[in-house]
């Protein structure tokens, strides 16, 4: 992934009707500090929404899934200083107290978006970078710490992709897709 232009939201439509976003049967988003705790509270709030919306037997795919892309928004998409491990906001209280921050303060968020037949989870932060993918060598490589987010992103998802924002928000849109069983099979 990570190619310019309309390629990069292929996986959207393979197979696939057209996405239309009048169409989105279900929306939901939440402001993610910046702080690593921040990844918990994105699996609750995705067990959550999941839960509202009759899909809890997707949950431990997604919720892998949600959990890779916010880490690395977090680890990657974050300028230097609001991640660093010293930085007293990612020791500070959990991401579901009093604290969490408002939509307009928050370097990060998470956007689950449901339609017919798809799920689209979708995270943006504020780095214009893309992300990078290991090859086949750096993903065998089982002594290295990290580095595998995006492999299991790919292997969990029907999809992912990336994209740049424009106009009023600057960063990028790190998305994923889960093809979903017809209501009633």
């Amino acid at each position: 992934m990570g190619t310019n232009g309309s390629t990069m939201l292929e996986p959207l439509r393979q197979g696939l009707p057209p996405i239309d976003p009048s169409a989105v049967s279900n929306a939901a988003s939440c402001a993610l500090p910046a702080r690593y705790e921040a990844v918990r509270g994105a699996r609750q709030f995705t067990r959550r929404t999941l839960g509202e919306w009759h899909l809890e037997e997707r949950f431990d795919d997604i919720a892998l899934v949600v959990s890779e892309l916010v880490t690395n928004a977090l680890r990657h998409g974050l300028p230097l200083a609001r991640h660093h491990p010293s930085n007293e906001t990612l020791r500070a209280a959990p991401p579901d107290s009093a604290d969490t921050p408002r939509d307009e303060d928050s370097p990060v968020r998470l956007h689950l978006m449901r339609w017919t037949s798809r799920l689209v989870c979708a995270v943006r932060d504020p780095s214009p970078e893309s992300p990078v993918a290991l090859d086949d060598a750096e993903i065998a490589d089982f002594s290295a710490e990290s580095g595998r987010g995006l492999f299991l992103v790919d292997s969990f998802a029907d999809g992912w992709g990336w994209h740049p924002l424009a106009g009023a928000l600057s960063g990028k849109v790190v998305w994923a897709l889960f093809r979903l069983a017809p209501e009633g099979s």
